[in-house]
């Protein structure tokens, strides 16, 4: 999957400040993963998301800059991975990927 990144000024409802520069990834997948390579839950969740067919484009916040900046405005602050954000911007930290599911079809209904 090939990635395309934009930079766009965008207020995020839960933002410690008014403005936070984001990262849009333009991708078919409905599901965007913030993550790190050393982080065992991420590569959990990439597994078993891997096992169902429910594809997500992932962002490496050790990587890409100002990727915790969106993790740390969905955590309160804290770098928590993996975050997923979704296309209604809604976010899940560290969800098992029955949650995942479930909050798809919530979308999609």
């Amino acid at each position: 999957m090939r990635r395309l990144q934009v930079w766009w000024k965008f207020t995020f409802q839960r933002a410690p400040s008014p403005t936070v520069r984001y990262i849009v990834t333009v991708s078919t997948a409905p599901i965007t993963m913030y993550s790190t390579t050393w982080c065992g839950y991420c590569k959990r969740l990439k597994r078993q998301l891997d096992d169902i067919g429910i594809p997500y484009a992932e962002i490496n916040i050790e990587e890409v800059e100002g990727a915790a900046a969106i993790v740390e405005a969905a955590n309160g602050g804290n770098q928590t991975v993996p975050t997923l954000v979704f296309a209604d911007g809604s976010t899940l930290t560290n969800p098992s990927a029955v949650q995942v599911r479930d909050k798809l079809s919530t979308l999609s209904a």
